[in-house]
């Protein structure tokens, strides 16, 4: 029975929204730190305004993707760690764009949490901050959503939207990609934000580890291996794209190396991949032991140590992994395009 005389009010109800306007307070400088030449409203404003500079295109073309974290996020919340998560939902939608030669403009996040915690929400958004500094692209918009009832107190989903320019004539859409092309893998910062059901049931329920277990082939603990950001490629593939013909790229999220780089291959073709052309990094070792996991199944659910494959003529990759490597990026050759009637990944 509903007591007598009690006046509801909505912060009764589990919607605070002083605490939401305080989380505004706390993020405003983060979000400003990411602030392009384009942006024209601050925050707090019903839509974010970006202006295109007309005199860099003659013909833009806008990119957009959108992506979340997955359940990477309870990994976070089993260590009550929240810095990180930001990053990672900047770069699942900016490497996306990215594989079409879209240089990030800005991004937008939305936030649901069962109970708003100014503190914890102004940490999960200097992280998207921090991711799109990265990227290169302005945080302009966002949207915080208390939703009791919906989420456990503790719990909470975050999803990123971003928008991103390139000239109609330089689109990346490996149209040109040819037999005798090579494949360039970049490295992963390790599982990204791909596969974490399978990890976390490899390594939490069937082999026992905890967050805080310390893995001697790791270095770390579980949970700082599991934590690690998705790594955001703009700025070491971006300039690539002015002096080689990158002629397709693929980003390697769910579905791994062996249904990603099929994405970008024309009809006709298809990927040899050279499995020992890379040092495969001890986590993915990890839970492919924990689990009992096959091959393939590593293969089409993990990136394995690759996070973005390039497809170059033969004779500008070695100018190609000179400057990534110089960059800092163990890149290296992993395969080459082959003639084949399925678009495909045939390891060998």
């Amino acid at each position: 029975m509903e007591k007598t005389g009690e006046k509801l009010t909505y912060a009764s109800a589990g919607v605070d929204i002083e605490a939401g306007n305080r989380a505004v307070d706390l993020m405003r400088e983060s979000v400003r730190s990411t602030f392009r030449p384009g942006v024209l409203a601050d925050i707090g404003g019903f839509g974010g305004l970006f202006a295109l500079d007309p005199a860099r295109y003659r013909e833009p073309v806008l990119v957009s993707g959108t992506d979340g974290v997955g359940t990477k996020l309870r990994v976070a919340m089993m260590m009550d760690r929240h810095d990180t998560v930001g990053i990672d939902a900047v770069a699942m939608c900016v490497n996306d764009i990215l594989v079409q030669g879209a240089e990030p403009l800005f991004f937008l996040d939305y936030l649901a949490v069962g109970r708003l915690v100014p503190e914890r929400v102004a940490v999960i958004v200097a992280g998207v901050a921090q991711g799109c500094r990265r990227a290169g692209c302005a945080l302009i918009g966002g949207e915080t959503a208390e939703m009791p009832g919906f989420y456990k107190e503790d719990e909470y989903d975050i999803a990123g939207f971003a928008v991103g320019v390139v000239e109609r004539s330089r689109i990346v859409d490996g149209s040109g990609i040819r037999p005798g092309d090579v494949l360039v893998g970049i490295p992963s910062s390790g599982l990204h934000s791909n596969g974490f059901s399978l990890a976390r049931k490899a390594l939490f329920e069937i082999a026992g580890y905890g967050v805080d277990t310390y893995i001697g082939e790791l270095g770390r603990t579980v949970g700082e291996e599991l934590l690690e950001p998705t790594a955001i490629y703009v700025k070491q593939v971006l300039p690539l794209l002015e002096r080689y013909r990158i002629k397709g790229m693929a980003h390697i999220t769910g579905g791994g190396l062996t249904e990603n780089i099929p994405r970008m291959l024309p009809d006709g073709t298809a990927a040899a991949i050279d499995r020992k052309s890379w040092t495969v990094p001890p986590v993915f070792s990890l839970i492919q032991r924990a689990g009992r996991v096959e091959d393939a199944e590593m293969l089409r659910t993990f990136n394995m140590g690759v996070g973005m494959v390039l497809a170059a003529d033969r004779d500008e990759a070695g100018g190609l992994l000179e400057e990534l490597r110089a960059g800092g990026s163990g890149s290296v050759i992993i395969g080459e395009i082959i003639p084949h009637p399925e678009k495909r990944v045939v390891y060998r």
